[in-house]
């Protein structure tokens, strides 16, 4: 799944990157308000991090004109410890969380994962799908049998999208955005490859293809 991390602080937005990266996350990254609210209205993202006091804005302008232009992804807040009007106005804004700094990234990326899991109607981090579980924390697949496979961290986010609504058409330009970030260059068979090794896991009847449309995770919840 891809997220947006809006940070002007070189050193924390990088940590925050590469700790995202290995929870298994496809990250952009700006530190510009500007930018930043071009890719929340252009881009298709799950959750976004965003700071407050940006060089060329505030981010509580950027997340009026997200609501304001119908942007409806989760929004995480950060904010200067024990500065209480921040927290409030964002939330009044339209944020779904804050997050005073300084803060623990495991924290964070927990946060970030509720909110996802509650934007799907979800409350536990395994996302269910008939009888295939998806461990979020673990990036494991259990199938139906019992046994259980690690993923992969494309194959965790592909599989993850797919199973995040199942019986949904995902075009592969949809499947990439959620794959990878701004600055990758995957080939074009790349989607090709990683579906073909997880219908090993989950069978190909499990994912099928609509012809000219995209892929499907077929199993009932």
């Amino acid at each position: 799944m891809r997220v947006l991390v809006v940070e002007d602080d070189r050193l924390l937005a990088e940590g925050l990157v590469r700790q995202l990266e290995k929870a298994g996350f496809s990250v952009d990254h700006t530190p510009s308000a500007r930018e930043a609210t071009v890719l929340g209205e252009q881009e298709d993202y799950r959750a976004v991090i965003l700071d407050l006091g940006l060089p060329d804005g505030n981010g509580l302008e950027v997340l009026k004109r997200w609501r304001s232009n119908l942007v409806q992804c989760p929004v995480l807040i950060l904010t200067a410890r024990g500065d209480w009007q921040d927290k409030v106005n964002g939330l009044k804004a339209g944020a779904d969380d804050y997050l005073a700094k300084p803060f623990q990234t495991e924290e964070l990326i927990a946060r970030i994962n509720a909110l996802i899991r509650r934007s799907e109607g979800r409350v536990h981090a395994l996302v269910k799908v008939g009888s295939f579980e998806l461990d979020e924390y673990r990036q494991s697949l259990r199938t139906h049998d019992g046994a259980e496979h690690s993923l992969t961290g494309t194959e965790f986010r592909l599989l993850r999208c797919l199973m995040s609504r199942p019986g949904h058409i995902f075009s592969k330009e949809q499947l990439m955005e959620q794959l990878y970030n701004l600055d990758d260059s995957p080939s074009e068979n790349v989607i090709e490859a990683y579906i073909r090794r997880l219908r090993k896991l989950v069978g190909k009847e499990t994912i099928s293809t609509r012809r000219g449309q995209g892929y499907v995770f077929n199993a009932k919840r």
